[in-house]
């Protein structure tokens, strides 16, 4: 019994286009998921570094707990500026 495919001379038909359409997609779709989800892991782990005492993100919510309203003033005028280049 043999496992290959016959090959014939008359063009695909739609359903054979659509078959590896499909199956273009799906590789298509499968490596941009495998990039997200790298991207994703690099984000997680620069975020996770930054929490660390002494990293930014660490420091900025010590501030934050220190002078919440200040901490506040400081967003709103940052939003300001970020808006009026735009």
């Amino acid at each position: 019994m043999s496992t290959e495919i016959p090959q014939t001379d008359h063009p695909p038909g739609m359903a054979e286009r659509a078959i590896d359409t499909a199956a273009d997609v799906s590789r298509t779709i499968g490596e941009v998921a495998g990039g997200l989800h790298s991207a994703v892991n690099r984000l997680t782990s620069a975020v996770e570094d930054s929490r660390k005492p002494g990293g930014t993100l660490a420091t900025v919510a010590s501030i934050t707990r220190e002078a919440p309203l200040a901490s506040l003033f400081v967003a709103f005028l940052f939003g300001v500026a970020v808006a009026r280049r735009r």
